[in-house]
């Protein structure tokens, strides 16, 4: 869902740049700024991680490096660091959304400037992709 919404999704997901562009080499996070949409950032992988914060992140974790399984750990801290990770283990996705809306700018109520997709958007692919919800 969050690479849904970060517009990532698909079999390239781990080597896309912010605004489309595909990078090689996922030994490391590439830190490439990008301009678009009158936005510039170094987003990059299925997360759209900045490189400030894998850098960050992917200290603390000992990450050795940018391939999927980092990728995905390191969103999952993410999650967990905004006390998130039992909502959506508990189907409290929405909540889970509210709480994560800071990290990704495609979230509902991000407040980036971003094109931000609406919660019933997130929540319709979540249970399609064979999520389970729990209101909360």
């Amino acid at each position: 869902m969050i690479q849904f919404a970060e517009g990532t999704i698909g079999p390239n997901a781990y080597k896309m740049l912010f605004g489309g562009g595909l990078f090689s080499d996922i030994s490391r996070h590439p830190n490439i700024a990008v301009t678009k949409w009158g936005i510039t950032s170094t987003a990059a992988g299925a997360y759209g991680f900045l490189y400030r914060v894998w850098i960050e992140i992917s200290g603390q974790l000992k990450l050795p490096n940018f391939t999927p399984a980092s990728q995905d750990r390191a969103a999952i801290e993410m999650i967990r660091r905004k006390n998130a990770l039992n909502d959506v283990l508990a189907g409290r996705i929405e909540l889970a959304i509210y709480k994560c809306r800071k990290i990704w700018a495609s979230f509902p109520g991000a407040g980036y400037g971003q094109n931000e997709r609406a919660l019933t958007e997130l929540l319709t692919f979540y249970l399609k992709a064979g999520g389970t919800l729990v209101r909360s």
